[in-house]
């Protein structure tokens, strides 16, 4: 905890104590914003025995000493250390107890910092025992609570809460290893192995698994090829594989490697769905783990505001939201594709007209020049088109 919030904290008793009425400016100010337990307590305690009723000021207009023998005495039933020698010290740290309110939002202001900071803590953690175990239930509920903490801080702090972009890109640190790193490769390999093997399997994963979801950036790549051979009707092997793979340039920036493609379209036997929807744990899981990162940098920077942090805190969440967005869709058979694909492939107006985009078109024949010999454009050789 930083000084300056350590002695705000001190202030704002110290004003309670010298002035009781400035508690009516501090309604919106909870015992649990303080940090430090003794606080807590002080604060707690001098809020309830003015709900009790206390005689806060004397009949000679002075606040009698019973309003901080009293509050020791309560404070003490919860937690040790609240002497009236400790009162003095905070009484001391008040400059002016007419400013309690602005020392109030500066506590507020570190809660805030600290609440948002162990939320995304336990969100990571949750991201790291459920990619362990191949579950996404713990994440999902950290995330969901990590959403309520902001909505409810802002209402709290009076900003309104919505996404927004930082203006600086925030120094997250090196990305952890992923959890299961082996697991979740042969995971990603298998699949595509299966997709490769059964094109038509297609279909029913490309609606909610994205390129981006496979942790090896290689992978990605290879389901994204798979996918747009697919969608031009193309057929499936490790030739025409490799061949779409040079057309985007992977094979000439190492990206992929003819022994990678061939490894991958040795068939092997297996459920799409069933290895998609580990692909999709691991990468919401990932996700999670990559947001809560991102939202606990945020809540370290002490130059951001209250507003600013649960603004930019509730965008580091956006890809999450979007994660399990896709994971809802593919867990919910209502919005599955209601058919299977027909067993020709897919439909042949879109084969023609990804076909179109991609097959070579002879150029126009020039007219035959003048002269004793004409060749006849039957005989001339064929343009060869961009493969």
């Amino acid at each position: 905890m930083s000084p300056p919030l350590l002695t705000a904290e001190q202030a704002v008793l110290g004003a309670v104590l010298l002035e009781p009425d400035q508690l009516a400016h501090l309604d919106w100010l909870a015992p649990e914003h303080f940090y430090r337990p003794v606080h807590q307590a002080l604060f707690g305690a001098l809020r309830k025995i003015r709900d009790d009723g206390h005689p806060t000021i004397g009949a000679d207009g002075l606040v009698p000493l019973s309003w901080v023998t009293d509050a020791v005495d309560e404070a003490s039933l919860h937690v040790r250390g609240v002497t009236e020698v400790y009162t003095h010290r905070v009484i001391s740290a008040c400059p002016r107890p007419e400013h309690a309110p602005v020392y109030g939002r500066m506590v507020l202001e570190g809660a805030i910092h600290r609440t948002v900071a162990q939320h995304a803590i336990r969100l990571h953690q949750a991201a790291r025992a459920d990619a362990v175990q191949g579950e996404v239930a713990g994440v999902l509920r950290s995330a969901d609570v990590l959403t309520g903490v902001l909505t409810d801080l802002a209402r709290r702090w009076g900003t309104d809460p919505r996404p927004v972009e930082p203006t600086a890109a925030q120094v997250t640190g090196p990305a952890a290893a992923p959890v299961r790193a082996a697991q979740v490769a042969e995971d990603e390999r298998f699949l595509l192995a299966v997709l490769a093997e059964q094109p038509q399997a297609l279909d029913e994963v490309v609606p909610w698994l994205r390129p981006g979801d496979f942790a090896d950036p290689a992978h990605g790549q290879v389901y994204r090829c798979l996918g747009a051979l697919h969608h031009r009707g193309e057929p499936i092997d490790r030739i025409t594989l490799l061949w779409e793979a040079q057309r985007r340039g992977l094979l000439a920036d190492g990206t992929l490697s003819g022994d990678q493609i061939a490894g991958i379209c040795d068939g092997v036997p297996g459920s799409s769905e069933w290895f998609a929807d580990r692909v999709m744990r691991a990468s919401l899981t990932r996700t999670a783990a990559a947001s809560a990162r991102a939202v606990r940098a945020l809540a370290e920077d002490e130059t951001l505001g209250p507003g600013r942090l649960i603004n930019h805190a509730l965008h580091a969440l956006g890809p999450l939201d979007e994660v399990r967005t896709r994971w809802a869709s593919a867990n919910e058979p209502a919005k599955r594709p209601a058919s299977a694909p027909a067993p020709g492939g897919p439909p042949p107006a879109r084969v023609h007209a990804a076909r179109a985009r991609s097959t070579a078109h002879p150029s126009p024949s020039l007219p035959a020049r003048p002269g004793p010999v004409s060749t006849p454009a039957a005989t001339r050789p064929p343009t060869r088109g961009h493969l």
